[in-house]
């Protein structure tokens, strides 16, 4: 298996599903819990939907957290185990799906808003998906992406390519970190653009104990479908 690839993203991910679900039900990413879930439970609801769909939704945390304010609430993702977890808080419906699955029509129905929050570390399947959403947003729909800042990068070249994945901080139990492919913050207006997105917000969620973004928060409408909102 390419060690930089979409399909070493889900391997990984499927490794850690248990691992993952107990450090987001303990609270135990600092960075969450001070800036990043917060960041985008608003930028949801900002929209004020009636139907939502999460893309990547793990162990089902922001169904759970909108199921209150949202009546119809789908959560997808690739991982059996994860939504096996996201099944057992008895909120929303869930499905398995690979995003070229979804790609491909695996999700039916039309929604509000499409959410994809921190769940877009891939290549060709997250160009696949940008492509694919405008088809599941009602009129006047938005597509919501959290995600990883470019700032990031560290000392590595500003370009976009795959980096190597880390647990760091995340406790000795968890195995065989994911790659994930980095993008600058003008690849990611492209993506938007590239597939008939206006692009109506770009959020800098800043952390308070580094002063530094603790991520980057899209929201975009499909101009082409929706006109002008």
């Amino acid at each position: 298996m390419n060690p930089h690839s979409d399909e070493k993203i889900v391997d990984s991910w499927k490794k850690n599903a248990s691992q993952w679900s107990s450090a987001v039900r303990g609270g135990h990413i600092e960075s969450r819990k001070l800036v990043t879930d917060k960041a985008i439970v608003e930028a949801v609801l900002s929209r004020s939907p009636a139907s939502v769909l999460d893309i990547g939704c793990g162990e089902g945390w922001l169904i759970r957290e909108l199921a209150a304010q949202v009546p119809h609430l789908v959560g997808v993702d690739v991982v059996p185990d994860l939504i096996e977890q996201a099944q057992n808080t008895g909120r929303g419906h869930f499905l398995v799906a690979s995003y070229e699955g979804i790609a491909a029509g695996a999700v039916e129905g039309l929604f509000d808003v499409v959410v994809c929050n921190f769940s877009l570390l891939g290549k060709e399947s997250v160009e696949a998906l940008f492509e694919a959403v405008p088809a599941r947003l009602k009129p006047g729909g938005a597509f919501i992406v959290q995600t990883l800042h470019p700032l990031l990068a560290g000392d590595l070249p500003y370009i976009n390519g795959w980096r190597d994945g880390s647990w760091a901080g995340f406790g000795s139990d968890f195995v065989d970190p994911a790659p994930w492919y980095f993008r600058t913050l003008e690849s990611w207006v492209a993506l938007f653009s590239g597939n008939g997105f206006r692009l109506l917000e770009m959020r800098e969620p800043i952390h308070p104990k580094t002063h530094q973004p603790a991520s980057v928060l899209f929201t975009g409408v499909n101009m082409a479908t929706h006109g002008t909102v």
